[in-house]
């Protein structure tokens, strides 16, 4: 019962409170929004360095650093008063985001952002920034990691005469074959190859082969060839 009152008397101290930046000081907010930009700064920094994708977005990038200071001042406005929270999840839950996202990893800086946004707004500045070194070290490890054995096409034009010498060190290079089409004498066959360290000069060995008209090498990121 003591419970229940306190609330009805929580809430209505609430309604009745008209300044909704009165537990907000001047110095709480100048820090809040400070973090939450150098934050989305240190985001912007990571996702430029580890982006890994075909065309690379300068204005994208810029909103994970709007995102996360305009995300830190919705949760110190809401945190100073109860109606102002509810209308504010009224007001969001009406937006509709409409632009395809279609690398999963930009998703995932979004959630970074935003929860750094979160943490900053409500003043748990540990959180916040040991949280995204932590993730932005995960990422930068992982991107590393993955340029060790980078994958690409190798795309081989040959002679039928060449077949059986093509065949040999694509097995010794432990590919998987991707797609062969035959067209008149002229046959061309796709590899999928995990290379170290941009270790590519058995592409010259491969031109250098008799009845291999031309050689291709593309940079693959697994669903597209870049």
């Amino acid at each position: 019962m003591d419970n229940l009152l306190n609330f009805k008397d929580m809430f209505k101290k609430s309604v009745l409170k008209m300044d909704a930046f009165e537990g907000v000081s001047l110095v709480d907010l100048l820090l809040s929004l400070l973090v939450a930009f150098l934050i989305g700064m240190f985001i912007y920094y990571v996702y430029q360095k580890c982006y890994r994708g075909v065309v690379f977005s300068h204005n994208y990038n810029m909103t994970f650093v709007l995102m996360t200071i305009i995300t830190a001042l919705i949760i110190m406005t809401i945190s100073t008063n109860i109606v102002l929270s509810l209308g504010m999840v009224g007001a969001l839950s009406i937006v509709r985001f409409r632009t395809a996202v279609k690398d999963p990893m930009d998703i995932m800086y979004m959630f970074w952002a935003v929860s750094a946004g979160i943490a900053s707004g409500a003043k748990i500045y540990s959180v916040a920034i040991i949280g995204s070194l932590v993730v932005g070290a995960t990422i930068w490890w992982l991107t590393r990691r993955r340029e060790a054995t980078a994958p690409y096409l190798l795309i081989v034009h040959y002679e039928a005469a060449a077949e059986e010498e093509v065949k040999r060190r694509v097995r010794k290079m432990n590919g998987t074959l991707k797609s062969k089409s035959v067209r008149a004498d002229i046959t061309e066959l796709t590899v999928e190859l995990r290379i170290r360290d941009d270790n590519t000069a058995f592409v010259g060995e491969f031109s250098a082969l008799e009845g291999v008209k031309d050689v291709a090498l593309v940079s693959y990121n697994g669903d597209y060839a870049q």
